[in-house]
């Protein structure tokens, strides 16, 4: 049956108006200009992700750290805003911090992406009673804010509902919750971070016109193409890279393997085509040249990357190395920790684009390795043994059709080269990842166990047993330090464990205070290596403690964190990332045991910035040093992070081992942080932020474009 239509009132408009849909921006938006003072910048054409745009001014700010207000024209207070920000080419991608002030005086600290490409985003939300937004960025960054965009909790739950529709549900239970903390953090993980796997939609969404400067005359450049069989179809495109790079101060050699050699180019007199000389030194190269970079053919390099890579080496006459990131293949990111050693003679990742300085060069004696099929393995070993001052470029400055594993050196190889310039050094091979087994010191120093508990037998006992039963280490000293245990089973464990020689007993029935009990252990103790244990940790292999001590005793090394499981075998510690979750936080948890993790990095001992003191093995020498673990500003939280770094101030590196396995609870004696425990917890970390903000904003090991939302290495 038909509706009949509905009569309107005597002088009503015929047209009904429609309910207005808030549009992200419209499509065809040209460029505004930049109007200088307050920074009122559009950006075109726009994304709708980006929100609705509003304008926007920065002024000053008396805050010493937070120098810059944020003001917008709208009062966005409850809602969503996101900031896209852009510097200057040459400088350091550092994570720009941002404040809100609410109106009681609290104050809410975020980290926010360093920029990697043309711009960076980054989307939060504003507390219903934000009072004020600062920022606080690098002075001699050229650091620019852009644009501000709104976003509602409707649109973002939608968007969040179509790429992850679990975190979805989760997030509105959160905000039904009236949880803002856990609402803001899932749906920001969900919405502003996407997989390494989508790189290249992640990477479109900030490129666009940049930032231009113009660059200082670097330094003479020569380009080493070697090709080698089957090879110079790739020369091409790696040509047309060269001829267009900003950066004129260069010569390429192209060098071919034997029976190849054939002109592929125009005449160009910045082209030399040679064959391969077996004979040759690379010093022999450089000519008059002040710098040299490898490259492959297939391989493509920025237009600005000779540019990026010479200025860093002037503004540095010191360097040695200076190397960027890459793309390999059809968009998979490299990216990059800043320099790593052990990272660099296991992986070479550093490799791809690479300028090595005339200083390093002029160092070593290096021939063309023979072979040229094996003059690029060569190379990155005599590089990553032999350079000392090194720069990371934190940009995409090079396509590679080479995947990223071909860059890890064969065993052989490795060794060889490792027993001609250190102390010696096995490679132990295992899933394709060659790593080091650095040598134990003769005779091994004795070791002395810390474990700080309180009752729980069932945990006690079985950390006692995988210890003194069930650990191959020769010489061990057991060191408990208990706190005001009354289980009378525990209580009769320990007289059972006082007739062994090995073992001390300390009792200190004081508040908990961890920071002060590990300290209280380590001066009781008798060992050159100090081994922090907490009870929950079970012992999965008889060799832990050997992979620890071998790495403790290298005079460079610090701390040493083992990798640990969760009860159901996932990841639990794989380093500390400094920054993570705001603060610092464990990378990869709960992902597979067998994660690589970028780069095979977890397949490997590397360098971190700080491990876990659930175990961490350091020697008594470097634990003194730095004054053991700070019990006034950290008694129960982020001690383990702080001595790491302090450690690092003091010029030891921390470095985390594949080659530890072993299982931890996590905190099961303890229980949750709540009430009075989240209160302090807090204040703790209150003044982690304030001690490490430096170091929170750039973790070394961590690239800038990573997330520090999420624990999976996301980009954001």
């Amino acid at each position: 049956m038909a509706r009949k239509p509905r009569r309107r009132p005597r002088g009503a408009s015929p047209y009904r108006p429609r309910a207005r849909v808030a549009s992200p921006e419209p499509h065809n938006e040209a460029l505004a200009p930049i109007v200088e003072g307050d920074l009122l910048i559009r950006l075109g054409p726009a994304r709708p992700w980006l929100g609705r745009q509003t304008n926007f001014r920065l002024e000053p700010c008396d805050d010493p750290v937070f120098d810059q207000r944020l003001v917008l024209e709208e009062d966005a207070r409850g809602g969503w805003i996101v900031l896209s920000y852009a510097n200057d080419a040459t400088a350091a991608a550092l994570r720009p911090l941002l404040r809100l002030v609410r109106a009681e005086g609290a104050i809410q600290d975020f980290v926010l992406p360093g920029v990697m490409l043309a711009r960076a985003h980054w989307l939060g939300l504003l507390p219903p009673d934000v009072a004020e937004i600062r920022l606080a960025v690098d002075a001699g960054s050229g650091f620019a804010l852009e644009r501000v965009g709104l976003r509602s909790h409707a649109g973002l739950l939608g968007e969040c509902l179509v790429k992850r529709p679990l975190r979805a549900f989760a997030a509105a239970y959160q905000m039904a919750r009236r949880d803002e903390r856990r609402f803001r953090d899932i749906l920001r993980g969900a919405c502003a971070t996407e997989p390494l796997s989508r790189y290249s939609a992640w990477s479109a969404a900030r490129q666009g016109p940049s930032r231009q400067r113009i660059y200082p005359r670097g330094p003479r450049i020569r380009v080493l193409i070697p090709v080698r069989r089957g090879e110079g179809r790739g020369l091409a495109p790696t040509i047309g890279s060269l001829r267009g790079q900003t950066h004129q101060d260069w010569r390429a050699v192209i060098r071919w393997a034997a029976g190849e050699l054939r002109r592929a180019t125009p005449e160009d007199v910045r082209f030399v085509h040679e064959a391969w000389r077996e004979t040759d030194h690379v010093d022999d190269l450089l000519a008059d040249a002040d710098a040299l970079c490898v490259v492959d053919p297939g391989e493509t390099l920025t237009p600005d990357a000779l540019a990026l890579l010479g200025h860093a080496a002037a503004e540095r006459p010191e360097l040695d190395l200076v190397y960027g990131d890459a793309v390999h293949g059809a968009g998979a990111p490299v990216l990059k920790p800043d320099w790593s050693p052990d990272l660099a003679l296991t992986t070479g990742y550093f490799d791809k684009p690479a300028l090595l300085t005339r200083a390093l060069i002029e160092r070593w004696p290096l021939r063309m390795a023979g072979a040229i099929d094996g003059f690029a393995e060569e190379l990155r070993l005599s590089v990553a043994t032999t350079a000392r001052h090194v720069a990371h470029v934190q940009r995409i400055l090079s396509r590679t059709q080479r995947p990223p594993a071909d860059l890890i050196p064969g065993a052989a190889a490795l060794s060889r080269h490792l027993q001609s310039v250190m102390a010696p050094v096995e490679s132990d091979v295992a899933a394709g990842h060659v790593d080091l087994r650095w040598s134990m010191p003769k005779p091994a120093p004795s070791v002395s166990i810390v474990i700080p508990s309180r009752d729980r037998y069932d945990l006690i006992t079985r950390v006692c047993r995988g210890i003194l039963h069930e650990t191959s280490y020769p010489t061990i000293e057991v060191v408990i330090v208990d706190n005001g245990s009354s289980d009378a089973d525990v209580l009769g464990f320990y007289e059972t464990l006082r007739a062994d020689r090995r073992v001390q007993i300390i009792i200190e029935p004081a508040p908990f205070n961890f920071s002060a009990m590990v300290n209280r252990g380590v001066a009781a103790a008798s060992g050159d290596i100090v081994v922090l244990l907490n009870n929950d940790v079970a012992i999965l292999a008889p060799d832990w403690l050997d992979a620890m001590v071998r790495q403790a005793a290298r005079p460079e090394v610090g701390a040493v964190g083992a990798k640990l499981l969760y009860g159901n075998g996932t990841l639990q510690h794989a380093g500390v990332v400094v920054g993570l979750g705001g603060r610092a936080g464990h990378i990869l948890r709960r992902r597979s045991s067998e994660t690589p993790g970028h780069l095979g990095r977890l397949k490997v001992a590397h360098e971190v910035s700080a491990v876990t003191a659930a175990c961490l093995a350091v020697s008594r020498a470097k634990y003194d040093s730095v004054g053991g673990f700070d019990a006034e500003a950290f008694p129960i939280d982020f001690n383990d992070v702080d001595f790491c770094l302090r450690l690092g101030k003091a010029g030891y590196k921390t470095v985390w081992t594949p080659a530890a396995v072993l299982a931890h609870l996590e905190s099961v004696s303890r229980g949750p942080a709540v009430g009075e425990a989240r209160q302090r917890f807090e204040r703790e970390a209150h003044g982690f932020v304030e001690r490490w903000r430096d170091t929170i904003r750039h973790d070394p090991f961590y690239h800038p474009a990573l997330s520090l939302t999420t624990f999976g290495e996301d980009l954001e």
